[in-house]
């Protein structure tokens, strides 16, 4: 889920879907709206020689998407052979099981619901597929589940909900917990630094080539914001949908319950750390 309204990082631009990197390829979901930007991202990540592929986030119950991520995976002369997902939210995982039933896959998640097959996702875990390797990477805050994928072998990330090709990712209470998500994005600004991760494959919007960029860009806008409700409790707004009429004047007012749900977690967050 999103606030679609500005730009971090620099976003490659033309259409979102199909190849993105070597060893990923994009099929957008028909899914959109203004929480999703223009849809979902299900991910088919392989090694270009290899005739295996992981899916990453099959997306909505939607036969036809389903339908199409598996054809787009044989039309590449690759079988799907497993489907992980970044967290629970429906718009992510809703097809994850029909999407097992049509490609015998198991399904690998952090939270245990969400699993088929028994094995889950730990923190550190290394998955190996056809020769393809993806590296597990903590990062809760958008919901408790949230993990990215770390795809070294193109310096990429992939991002679930918590850092997006366009707008900022809401953190919406009380699923959604703001520390968390602040230790999440330094988390990832470490492997861009450290690690060399230039691009983001996002959840939602098109990708990013400057994945340092962006995830700096999200901490900065956090920070504002936190100075803004900050300010706004300082004047006198006490409930959250008081702060969001004097914060988010700017932001279409469609996305003000959403807004509404993150002034919560900020509120939470500021109290938590004694400065409100």
């Amino acid at each position: 889920m999103t606030s679609a309204t500005e730009l971090p990082g620099q976003p490659r631009t033309g259409p979102i879907g199909g190849p993105a990197t070597p060893r990923a390829t994009c099929v957008l979901a028909p899914n959109p709206s203004a929480m999703t930007l223009d849809g979902t991202n299900t991910w088919i990540l392989a090694e270009p020689d290899s005739s295996l592929a992981v899916v990453v986030d099959p997306g909505p119950l939607d036969e036809g998407h389903l339908a199409k991520v598996v054809a787009t995976a044989e039309a590449a002369g690759k079988r799907v052979a497993l489907t992980l997902l970044t967290h629970g939210h429906p718009d992510h995982s809703a097809g994850a099981a029909r999407f097992a039933e049509l490609t015998g896959t198991r399904v690998r998640a952090l939270d245990p619901a969400l699993r088929l097959g028994g094995e889950g996702l730990g923190v550190g875990d290394v998955i190996t597929m056809g020769g393809l390797e993806l590296h597990v990477v903590a990062t809760p805050g958008h919901t408790g589940d949230s993990l990215c994928f770390h795809l070294p072998a193109d310096r990429a990330v992939l991002t679930g909900d918590t850092v997006l090709g366009r707008g900022t990712t809401v953190v919406a209470h009380p699923e959604g917990r703001l520390g968390d998500y602040l230790d999440s994005l330094r988390r990832l600004r470490s492997l861009a630094v450290d690690e060399g991760v230039t691009t983001v494959l996002p959840g939602h919007g098109p990708v990013l080539d400057d994945a340092r960029g962006a995830v700096e860009y999200y901490l900065a806008h956090r920070a504002k914001r936190l100075a803004q409700v900050e300010t706004a409790v300082e004047n006198g707004h006490r409930t959250a949908a008081e702060v969001v009429a004097a914060v988010y004047a700017d932001v279409d007012r469609a996305l003000w319950p959403a807004a509404e749900l993150s002034v919560r977690a900020q509120l939470d967050y500021l109290e938590g750390h004694g400065l409100i």
